[in-house]
């Protein structure tokens, strides 16, 4: 297990490598430029420059000047070296502006992932014991339903439904009017009230596929030659399917897991955007619109890292799961 850590860590070094010089290929020749608008505005300006002189000046400054290969590796040096620049649409360091927004999208997405577990595998269980059965075809029909559900549309219905009908909810933002005079306590049932909806939102949209492929996966196991013995041995049902089903149904389950890992940073942009929310994925998108390079290198190497995490945390979680799973 040893060798094979440290051979998918090598591999993940000169992937990451190949990744992150893609990106910033993209993000070079993105039709959206941050200098050339800066260069428009400031050659409005009374007696400024003319803006062929500005785009020049403020391309040698940022090192937009040089071939894209030669720019690469120069910005892979300050990267290794811990030198990440600052955000040109924010105008503050990218860590801080990272920091200051990354835990709103990690708390959103790590509550969703929770409820999406606890919500899908068992009823993807439900739905594999009692298969062709009425329980069985409701739940396998409302997962459908979340699955084709457009976040948008399912967003919007929401809002209109329980913030705009029914005024339960506000139908943006993270905070109320009177946050600032309410209580510690006060103030994280406030927050907590309007991340309500969205939560809602993400955990619909997505608890279907998981549920559809709990069940899948169920059957597969049920219908084992080893659950038919354990059947015959005169076992009790639930101990066949919670304690010898089960368990190997958690080794597909484990992928999910571990490849739910960037989805917790990445944030959830249709969401954070319907409902105002600051989170990292809004944030993200803005500074791309603008040619944002610095914010949106870091961010999106940064989830080209917990990817690669992600899948070899799977393959460890693997011999975890399930003993007879080695590598040789």
């Amino acid at each position: 297990m040893r060798n094979f850590i440290i051979k998918r860590i090598l591999l993940s070094i000169l992937i990451l490598f190949c990744t992150t010089f893609i990106i910033y290929a993209v993000m070079r020749c993105l039709p959206s430029s941050y200098v050339e608008s800066m260069a428009i505005r400031l050659s409005q300006g009374q007696g400024a420059k003319p803006y062929e002189e500005w785009l020049e000046q403020l391309n040698a400054s940022y090192g937009l000047d040089k071939d894209i290969v030669t720019g690469y590796f120069g910005w892979l040096g300050d990267f290794v070296t811990g030198n990440f620049g600052d955000s040109w649409k924010y105008t503050i360091p990218v860590v801080d502006k990272f920091a200051d927004c990354i835990w709103v999208s990690f708390i959103l997405g790590a509550i969703s992932l929770v409820l999406e577990l606890i919500i899908a595998i068992p009823l993807g269980i439900i739905a594999a014991t009692k298969q062709y059965s009425k329980t069985d075809y409701a739940i396998s029909a409302g997962a459908l339903v979340g699955i084709s559900l457009p976040t948008f549309f399912f967003a919007t219905v929401l809002k209109l439904i329980f913030a705009v009908n029914l005024g339960w909810f506000d139908t943006h933002g993270m905070v109320g009017r009177n946050f600032a005079q309410l209580d510690d306590f006060g103030k994280l049932l406030d927050m907590a009230h309007h991340m309500v909806l969205p939560l809602v939102v993400l955990v619909l949209v997505s608890v279907g596929s998981t549920m559809r492929y709990t069940r899948t996966n169920m059957l597969e196991v049920l219908n084992a030659d080893y659950i038919r013995t354990a059947r015959a041995k005169g076992l009790s049902e639930g101990k066949v399917i919670y304690k010898h089903a089960f368990r190997n149904t958690l080794i597909p389950l484990v992928t999910i897991v571990g490849g739910s890992l960037p989805g917790l940073f990445s944030g959830a942009l249709i969401t954070e955007t319907l409902f105002a929310i600051n989170g990292i994925g809004y944030v993200s998108y803005q500074a791309m619109v603008v040619g944002d390079i610095p914010f949106s290198m870091f961010y999106m190497t940064f989830i080209a890292v917990l990817t690669l995490a992600g899948n070899l945390i799977s393959d460890i979680l693997y011999a975890v799961v399930d003993p007879r799973v080695r590598v040789a």
